[in-house]
């Protein structure tokens, strides 16, 4: 059986040890070693990574309490070769697992809130916890109190105990094994059953910070960071924070204020924009009612997106008894319209021609709208429409 390190020297990064066999199934390669600190999935923790002699380990499981570490190749030789631990995410996993640990513990001392489950994410990391509507001040009254347990610097020990040993210690759940029961104990805090790797004091947790709490089915999911992560996450938002401060020209307290000015600003300019367009819609529909050829109105706009000239087809469509056929080159798309009382099918007419000049649309039979590649297969198609509606 291999001996696992990652129980009892969580900070071991480099050793020496053989390889007690290799395994290849469905083409994928596996090392079984005699001595792993390469930590496997399990308990809401992913697995550790690194390397065996050079060649990196893609993956490390547990199959029937045996360590598989999955490699793209396996090593020339089996007797002493070395493995090394990738130390920043198994340092990373460490302070986001007992980070974890201590904010349970607050969140079941302050708000008798128990951990249902938990997830270590490559960004997140997130608890369900058995309670909903949780205030504001519910969350910064746990932040506050878990933060001052980090700073207190509480040792952090690991140790397995039997089951005797088990009816003397005050557990947060009892285990789901019956054997190797391994505790994890923060002093003065809690006594918890877990098989995961961890930091040896709070202090080497560096922080925790709460970022998003939402309601899921009954319970409520906390997503925090701590330590170098939650570290980053400061760091890139005060970058952003930089970033709109001299976009704004003003100091970051300020920037809300004058975000706020921003927003209502830019809604007066959206609103007179809106009416101008309007406007302009009226003036250029007598415009194209004045030219019109028959029962079939027609025009190429150059400098229109699709959903305005939509609006505007339409529009003329819903109040006149005509054909609207109009192409837009800013998006290489053309739309049919009438109002019912027209003696063809949009959208069959589509369906009937479009193949011929590699368009894609379709519709109903009084609106269809069909996209090209190119202005060119866009304004033959628009050329065409025209000569057969007319």
């Amino acid at each position: 059986m291999t001996a696992k390190l990652y129980y009892n020297s969580p900070y071991i990064t480099t050793w020496n040890t053989n390889i007690a066999k290799t395994i290849e199934r469905d083409e994928d390669l596996f090392i079984i070693l005699e001595e792993t600190a390469f930590y496997p999935h399990g308990g809401g923790q992913p697995c550790d990574l690194g390397n065996i002699n050079g060649i990196p380990v893609l993956d490390v499981f547990t199959e029937e309490n045996v360590v598989l570490h999955k490699v793209a190749q396996l090593p020339d030789r089996t007797q002493e070769i070395t493995c090394t631990i990738d130390w920043q995410r198994r340092f990373d996993h460490m302070q986001q697992h007992s980070g974890q640990h201590l904010l349970s513990a607050i969140f079941r001392e302050l708000l008798q809130a128990n951990t249902i489950s938990f997830h270590l994410g490559a960004e997140d990391v997130t608890i369900d916890i058995d309670q909903t509507a949780l205030t504001k001040e519910q969350l910064q009254a746990v932040e506050t109190k878990v933060n001052k347990q980090i700073y207190q610097n509480r040792p952090i020990q690991t140790y397995f105990v039997t089951n005797e040993q088990l009816k003397e210690i005050s557990l947060v759940k009892l285990p789901k094994v019956t054997e190797n029961i391994r505790i994890v104990e923060i002093e003065g805090i809690e006594y918890n059953a877990c098989g995961g790797t961890h930091v040896s004091r709070t202090g080497e947790i560096g922080m925790i910070k709460l970022f998003h709490a939402e309601n899921i089915k009954g319970a409520t999911r906390i997503h925090f960071n701590c330590g170098y992560r939650a570290l980053a996450d400061f760091e890139a938002t005060l970058h952003i924070t930089d970033v709109l401060s001299k976009k704004f020209n003003t100091g970051r307290k300020d920037i809300l204020d004058r975000f706020e000015k921003w927003d209502q600003e830019h809604k007066q300019l959206q609103s007179q924009l809106t009416k101008l367009k309007e406007q302009n819609d009226m003036y250029l529909t007598k415009e194209l009612l004045s030219n019109i050829d028959g029962t079939v109105i027609t025009h190429v706009f150059s400098n229109k997106p699709f959903k305005e000239i939509q609006k505007l087809a339409a529009q003329i469509a819903t109040n006149h008894q005509l054909s609207v056929v109009f192409a837009t080159t800013t998006d290489n798309k053309v739309i049919l319209a009438h109002n019912g009382t027209a003696a063809f099918s949009c959208g069959d007419f589509l369906k009937e021609h479009l193949k011929a000049f590699n368009g894609k649309g379709g519709g109903s039979a009084q609106s269809a709208q069909a996209g090209f590649d190119s202005s060119e297969e866009a304004l033959q198609f628009y050329h065409f429409a025209c000569q057969e509606i007319r």
